[in-house]
């Protein structure tokens, strides 16, 4: 007599998906009942499918036209599409695209090793430097994720009182990302360092 289900299928992994908007209108969060990410491993940023040598699943992803960019944090994906597609279409086909492939246990990620967040390496760091990744993980980090994307520290010019930052995610070509630097970000930095930061810039928008 036929049970219906065979014995792997007792230890299947079922993924659930919920989509939540952010505010880059290109962009979409996916956010699923599985840890993609280790919680001492960085995000994972995606801006093209020549940066995802470590990801079979980011590869399996740019085969999709539409796809621009892949973020994968610890339990979700941010997925930027081309201005022409409409969400409407695609976000069924990219939910089932991502439930089929976590559910079947393929690799998602081939390399980890070198991920490890750069806050693991501040021995090197001035105290300004450790001082703004502090402030960045505190209050920055929380919220950025809340819409889908990172904003990482990249480098401080004592002289000039410059903060460069990497936009990720949705983040990256986001109409909000400069208002969210200026208004957010630089008033925090300047508000906790008054004399060490003057400005905060992206090193990319």
């Amino acid at each position: 007599m036929k049970t219906g289900y065979n014995r792997d299928q007792l230890y299947k992994t079922y993924v659930n998906i919920y989509t939540e908007g952010v505010p880059n209108p290109n962009s979409m969060k996916f956010v699923l009942n599985a840890v993609l990410l280790p919680e001492d491993l960085a995000a994972r940023d995606y801006p093209n499918v020549e940066s995802a040598t470590n990801s079979p699943f980011v590869e399996e992803f740019f085969k999709f036209s539409f796809v621009e960019r892949v973020f994968i944090a610890k339990n979700f994906i941010t997925v930027t599409k081309s201005p022409e597609a409409d969400w409407i279409e695609i976000n069924p086909v990219i939910r089932n695209f991502i439930k089929n492939y976590i559910e079947e246990g393929s690799v998602v990620f081939s390399d980890l090793e070198s991920e490890l967040e750069d806050h693991d390496h501040a021995e090197n760091d001035s105290e300004d430097v450790r001082q703004i990744k502090k402030l960045l993980e505190e209050y920055i980090k929380p919220a950025v994720e809340m819409d889908g994307g990172a904003i990482t520290f990249s480098s401080f010019d004592p002289e000039k009182g410059l903060v460069k930052l990497n936009l990720q995610g949705s983040c990256s070509g986001c109409p909000s990302s400069t208002l969210t630097l200026k208004s957010g970000i630089e008033n925090l930095l300047k508000r906790f360092m008054p004399d060490k930061v003057r400005e905060v810039v992206a090193e990319s928008l």
